[in-house]
C-alpha cells in the first residue's frame, strides 16, 4: 500500500501490514483478539498511530539507550525532537531568580493561592505574557488579544481540542505530507476526523501548490467526505523548514474559496535560526487587510512552550482564535487537560523577564544553527545530504541511494538496519506519510555534541556497509567488524553559512 493514501479508520491496511510486520522484528507482540473484545472500539482501533515506526523505534531505544560511559553500545534517540540545547540559560535564570520555583512573590509564600482551585480560563498575569511573547517572536508585525487565548495541556490537547470544534465525526482536514506522525493520534483517534494528504513533493521542495490543494480537496470529495480546513505546520515538522509568503497566500485564498477553516500549528517558530524569516499566518492576513473577512475568523494557531523553551515536561500549549465561539467552545473542553496553577505562576515570571527572554531565543537560535550544521557536516561527509533547512530541532534526511529498491518496503529495511544493527532511532518517511520511499527524519538538539558525533561514526559505517560492498564486491563482515565500536574522530565543523 502507498504510505500517503486515504484509509477510512475501521481499515486501516498500511498501518495493520506495518505493526504485523516491525512487531515481529521487534518482538513487539500484537494484543490477541480476545483481549481486544474486551475493550471499547475506540480502544481497540489502530487510528492511535502508536504502532507505527515512529513509536516503535522508540521503544527499542527504551530497551538500550545510549549511555557514553553506561552503555557505549546502546540505541542513540534520534527520533525525538527535543530542545536540549539551552537549558543552562533558564536554570541559571531560576537560579537568579528563586522566587519563581519556590511560589513566592516578593519573599511571601504564595503556595496556599496557587494549591486551592483555580479556574480553567488561566492566570489573567501568565496568559499576558504568553500573548507578549508570541508577538516579539513575530518582530511584533501582529499583536494578540489574551481573552483569544485557550490554555491547554501541550499543543497535542490543542489541536485534538480544535478537531472537537471545528469537525464532527467523518468530517475531514487536510494535511501536507510529510507530516508529524503523531498527528494521526492527536487528530483522528478519539475525534473521528478523517486525514486527508495534500501532496508535497521533494521535486520543488515540498512546497504546498494550489494544484495539491485542489487534488485533495477531490480526493476527499470522491470518499464523499465533508472538508472542514487545512492544518499545516509552520515551521515544519518534519522538513524543517517555514512557509513562504505564496504558499501562505495559496492557502488563504483556498480557505476562502472553499468556506473552510486553517489550522496553522506554529510550535517551532521561535527555532528559525536562518533566512528566510518566518511569516505566522496572522501576519500574512494582516498584511492583505483580511481582518474583517469571514477567513480572520475561521483561522487558529496552536502554539506550546516545549520546543522553544525546550519544556514539553511543563505541558504548557495554547489555543489563539478570532472565532469567539470556538474560544468559549475549547476553553470549556481545557477543563479536560489544564495546566497547573504552578506552572503558569513560575513560567508568568519568567516570561515578565523580557531581557532574559530576548538574550535567550536570540543565543537558542545560534546554538540550533550550530548543531544543525554539525549535522550535515557529517552527513556530508557520509554522503548523505539533506533538505535545505532553516528551523526546528530535525533535518529531512535523504538515504534514497541507500535503498535496494525505491519502495517501501526497503526503506522499512533499511530503518531496521539502521535502528538493530547502528544503534540510531531516527523516524522513516513512511511514519511521516512521505510519498517517496527513502527520506529520513533525524532530531539533533536532544543530546550532546559528543554523542552527535558518535551518531555520525555510525552513520558512516552504516554506509560503508551498505554502499562499499554493492560497488567493490568485497564481503560485508569486512565492512561490519566490529560494528559497536566507534573512535570519536576529529570533527571539522563548516563554518556557520
Amino acid at each position: 500500500m502507498h504510505a500517503a493514501l486515504y484509509f477510512p479508520q475501521s481499515k486501516p491496511p498500511f498501518l495493520t501490514d506495518q505493526v504485523l510486520v516491525i512487531s515481529q522484528v521487534l518482538n513487539q507482540r500484537p494484543a490477541s483478539l480476545v483481549e481486544l473484545k474486551m475493550l471499547s472500539k475506540k480502544a481497540s482501533c489502530d487510528s492511535h498511530g502508536q504502532d507505527s515506526s515512529y513509536f516503535l523505534g522508540w521503544q527499542e531505544y527504551e530497551k538500550n539507550p545510549y549511555d557514553q560511559v553506561q552503555n557505549p553500545n546502546g540505541i542513540i534517540q534520534m527520533g525525538l525532537a527535543e530542545n536540549q540545547l539551552s537549558f543552562d540559560l533558564i536554570e541559571s535564570w531560576l537560579a537568579s531568580n528563586p522566587d519563581a520555583l519556590e511560589l513566592k512573590r516578593n519573599g511571601e509564600s504564595v503556595f496556599k493561592e496557587l494549591a486551592l482551585f483555580q479556574d480553567y480560563n488561566g492566570f489573567p498575569a501568565f496568559k499576558n505574557e504568553m500573548v507578549d511573547f508570541m508577538a516579539s517572536m513575530r518582530g511584533n508585525k501582529v499583536k494578540f488579544d489574551p481573552s483569544k487565548l485557550v490554555l491547554t495541556a501541550g499543543s497535542t490537547s490543542a489541536n485534538e481540542t480544535l478537531m472537537f470544534c471545528l469537525a464532527d465525526p467523518g468530517d475531514a482536514f487536510l494535511l501536507p505530507i510529510p507530516y508529524y506522525p503523531g498527528f494521526d493520534r492527536d487528530l483522528k483517534w478519539r475525534t473521528g476526523v478523517e486525514i486527508i494528504p495534500i501532496k508535497c513533493t521533494s521535486a520543488n521542495g515540498y512546497k504546498i501548490t494550489e494544484t495539491a490543494l485542489e487534488e485533495a480537496y477531490q480526493q476527499a470529495q470522491k470518499f464523499n467526505l465533508k472538508v472542514k480546513g487545512v492544518l499545516v505546520t509552520n515551521p515544519s515538522n518534519p522538513l524543517g523548514t517555514t512557509m513562504t509568503r505564496l504558499e501562505l497566500n495559496h492557502l488563504i485564498d483556498f480557505a476562502i474559496e472553499k468556506e473552510i477553516h486553517i489550522i496553522s500549528d506554529e510550535i517551532y517558530s521561535g527555532t528559525v535560526f536562518d533566512s528566510p524569516s518566518f511569516v505566522s499566518i496572522a501576519e500574512a492576513l494582516t498584511e492583505r487587510n483580511l481582518e474583517d473577512a469571514e477567513v480572520w475568523n475561521r483561522c487558529h494557531i496552536v502554539y506550546s512552550l516545549s520546543k522553544d523553551l525546550g519544556l514539553p515536561g511543563f505541558r504548557v500549549g495554547m489555543i489563539y482564535s478570532n472565532n469567539q465561539a470556538v474560544v468559549s467552545a475549547a476553553t470549556k473542553m481545557s477543563s479536560f487537560g489544564l495546566v497547573s496553577a504552578q506552572t503558569q505562576y513560575t513560567l508568568s515570571q519568567m516570561l515578565k523577564d523580557k531581557k532574559f527572554t530576548a538574550n535567550y531565543m536570540e543565543e537558542n537560535q545560534k546554538r540550533l544553527k550550530r548543531r544543525k550544521e554539525m549535522l550535515v557536516c557529517g552527513l556530508k561527509g557520509a554522503g548523505i545530504r539533506c533538505l535545505e533547512s532553516n528551523a526546528g530541532l530535525f533535518c529531512w534526511v535523504d538515504m534514497r541511494h541507500l535503498l535496494e529498491s525505491n519502495t517501501f518496503e526497503a526503506e522499512k529495511k533499511l530503518w531496521k538496519k539502521v535502528v538493530c544493527e547502528f544503534g540510531l532511532n531516527i523516524s522513516p518517511g513512511s511514519s511521516c506519510h512521505c510519498s517517496e520511499p527513502g527520506w529520513f527524519r533525524m532530531c539533533y538538539a536532544n543530546m550532546s555534541e559528543e554523542t552527535l558525533m558518535v551518531a555520525m561514526q555510525r552513520i558512516k559505517a552504516l554506509v560503508e556497509s551498505t554502499v562499499v560492498p554493492q560497488q567493490t564486491g568485497l564481503s560485508k563482515s569486512r565492512w561490519l567488524k566490529n560494528k559497536w565500536v566507534f573512535q570519536l574522530a576529529s570533527y571539522e565543523r563548516e563554518p556557520d553559512r
